[in-house]
């Protein structure tokens, strides 16, 4: 209580907004304005009228709320929260793969550096993925799909179109395997199986449902359900649970964790607040570069 008190009086002195991802610990998830994903944060962050942006989550989503909110000082608690799987591809590598395939267009999912963004031509979410493909490319074009292969796969087989794709991946969505689906069917027949399109192909084909993390957060509180089994990060299970308490959620797998989401605790939020720090910058030309593929995605 004295540090979430410490915190909300630095928050109004500092005229800042505090953010976290659907993966963060119940502490933070509790002390933040907005709780979502990466995008819809930034989003939410770019319309308030806040001098100052906290965000928990990883450094690629703070670096798409700096993109998005460049007047803005944005924040992330601790600098070493990465992506393993936005640290998977570099420009280099895109820039490398282009030129093997000249005329390619690239549609980058936004788990990605913003070096890697200013090098695409659209962006996407695990929610609008298949909607991109479909109203923002023409037929006949040869689309570089980076960086995850997983999301990639799903999104080839809904949309009937073959990627160019580059061999990421999220570790902690591998994690998840038949395995664990084969079980909780067992320990809770008839219970729907909710999976992130990150998850590995045998996984999603064998869930009953495939959404991105707001996507379970929608149709969970639309669905009359009382029950769900859920494939995702850990984390999710907070929100799901604080916004419906009269339902029951189950971790399709345990192991679902990932470290560099826990890695912000309510004590680097005070300190990110009480020294402003650590601040996210991104280079000019990069930001503007980058700007242009997150416009041509936020359309759908």
């Amino acid at each position: 209580m004295e540090l979430s008190e410490k915190i909300n009086r630095l928050k109004k002195e500092r005229n800042a907004v505090i953010l976290a991802h659907n993966y963060q610990v119940p502490e933070v998830q509790d002390i933040a304005d907005f709780v979502g994903d990466s995008l819809g944060l930034s989003i939410q962050a770019s319309r308030t009228d806040a001098d100052v942006i906290v965000f928990c989550g990883v450094y690629f989503m703070a670096e798409t709320a700096k993109i998005l909110s460049p007047e803005k000082t944005v924040l992330i608690p601790d600098a070493n929260a990465g992506c393993p799987m936005a640290d998977m591809i570099t420009a280099e590598d895109l820039r490398k793969l282009k030129a093997e395939h000249p005329g390619a267009k690239v549609l980058c999912y936004v788990n990605t550096t913003a070096e890697v963004k200013a090098e695409c031509d659209v962006c996407c979410t695990s929610g609008n993925a298949e909607k991109v493909v479909r109203e923002a490319f023409n037929n006949d074009d040869e689309i570089i799909f980076a960086p995850d292969q997983y999301l990639a796969h799903y999104v080839s087989a809904k949309v009937g179109r073959e990627f160019i794709r580059w061999q990421g991946f999220c570790p902690t969505h591998l994690k998840i395997l038949p395995d664990d689906i084969e079980r909780e069917r067992r320990l809770h027949p008839g219970v729907e199986i909710l999976v992130h399109p990150e998850c590995r192909a045998e996984v999603t084909d064998m869930a009953d449902r495939v959404f991105s993390t707001e996507g379970m957060i929608r149709y969970v509180g639309e669905n009359n359900g009382r029950e769900f089994i859920i494939g995702t990060e850990t984390g999710i299970l907070h929100r799901l649970k604080r916004e419906n308490p009269d339902k029951d959620f189950y971790p399709l797998c345990e192991r679902a964790v990932c470290p560099n989401m826990k890695r912000t605790t309510l004590e680097k939020v005070l300190w990110s607040l009480e020294d402003m720090k650590h601040e996210v910058t991104v280079p000019g030309e990069i930001m503007t570069k980058a700007r242009k593929s997150l416009d041509i995605m936020l359309k759908y």
